[in-house]
């Protein structure tokens, strides 16, 4: 029997082998948290993952009451609306559908993967004046919303509508975050054609499955916390941790979605005491570089990598949202670049327009000391 089982083990792996070697590999891991200073202050931040083909994200900037038209096919009419708020954020496809942004009044909406658990209604006439694509979302709520309820509101009045994304070869699976300066924090999902928001209640999101499951999932975790466990006496022997971490003993480590929510609240939930926003723009940035994925780690390995690409973390961002600024680091340039949107006039200019993430190459400030 022994044999019998070894033998269709090994057979089982060939199989799933030849399998992921045909597959194309595709890595979606974005991960977001959320810190609160003692001040009140509020950082929101996140990792954009994207490991079969480059995003090529740019800086973004929409202005204020400019006209947009959601994305729809000829033979589809969508949404005609009129932003309230300039928006600056992180886009994707060359396209302007941000994936990642600030309006100018601090609200900030991120944009998340969902494979296999969002599913939007087809297209019908009677929804024309209130379609979105999937990848309209973000620009709409950005530049006509300032609050949670608000986009609650707006969200429950739009239709969200199954509407290929041609990058993708169908119609782009999304969830999202939403977060107030204050605080207030949404998360918003598409279930069954039906819009469902969860109060986000620990400030982190992954992927799939639903918010619901992964709070769910923590129930698995309790005994995890930042203290040491204490040496136990077995009569014999006296056992003690063999290093620092103990408390963490059994924090997942995978790439998964449900590991790596787990990881995101446990590191955000045992972050250091932050003063500010500003410090927690530190710690955000510390806590994010856990999430990092090189090529290659997972999903099919570097063979099927997008060739040009140095890492599947594509780029970082965090929000200092008390001071509606946004910084950010890529797989080009780990140095951190930011954008300060209360020194943008967003009526100084009618078209949106797009600056370069960076120039291609890793930033370097040269210490070599100049010696006599």
């Amino acid at each position: 029997m022994r044999g019998i089982s070894y033998g269709i083990t090994l057979a089982l792996s060939a199989i799933l082998g030849a399998i992921a070697l045909f597959t194309p590999a595709r890595l979606e891991a974005c991960t977001g948290i959320t810190l609160t200073a003692e001040n009140g202050d509020i950082v929101y931040g996140r990792t954009l993952e994207w490991g079969t083909f480059d995003l090529k994200s740019r800086i973004f900037f929409y202005p204020r009451n400019f006209h947009y038209q959601a994305d729809m096919p000829k033979e589809m009419t969508g949404m005609k609306w009129t932003g309230r708020y300039g928006v600056a954020g992180l886009d994707a496809l060359d396209k302007g559908c941000l994936v990642d942004g600030m309006n100018e009044t601090g609200l900030t909406a991120g944009l998340f993967y969902h494979p296999g658990f969002a599913e939007y209604v087809d297209w019908t006439p009677k929804d024309a004046d209130r379609a979105l694509a999937p990848t309209d979302v973000l620009n709409y709520i950005l530049s006509t919303c300032s609050t949670v309820a608000e986009v609650r509101k707006a969200l429950t009045d739009a239709v969200v509508v199954n509407v290929k994304e041609e990058a993708l070869g169908f119609p782009a699976p999304i969830h999202i975050i939403v977060t107030e300066p204050g605080g207030n924090q949404l998360i918003v999902e598409w279930t069954d054609g039906k819009t469902r928001f969860y109060t986000s209640k620990v400030g982190v999101i992954t992927n799939a499955p639903n918010y619901d499951w992964h709070l769910t999932n923590l129930r698995n975790y309790l005994d995890l916390t930042s203290k040491p466990h204490q040496d136990i006496d077995l009569g014999k022997i006296k056992l003690s941790p063999l290093g620092g971490g103990s408390g963490m003993l059994g924090l997942p480590g995978d790439f998964t979605p449900p590991s790596r929510f787990i990881r995101a609240v446990a590191f955000s939930a045992t972050a250091r005491p932050l003063p500010d926003g500003k410090e927690g723009i530190y710690e955000a940035f510390r806590i994010l570089d856990n999430f990092n994925v090189p090529l290659g780690a997972a999903e099919g390995g570097g063979k099927s990598a997008s060739k040009g690409m140095r890492s599947a973390t594509i780029w970082t961002i965090a929000h200092d949202q008390a001071n509606k600024k946004f910084f950010y680091h890529t797989q080009n340039d780990r140095q951190l670049q930011g954008v300060d949107l209360q020194k943008i006039d967003f009526t100084a200019f009618d078209k949106p327009f797009a600056l370069p993430l960076d120039n291609g190459k890793q930033s370097v400030k040269d210490r070599t000391p100049k010696l006599p």
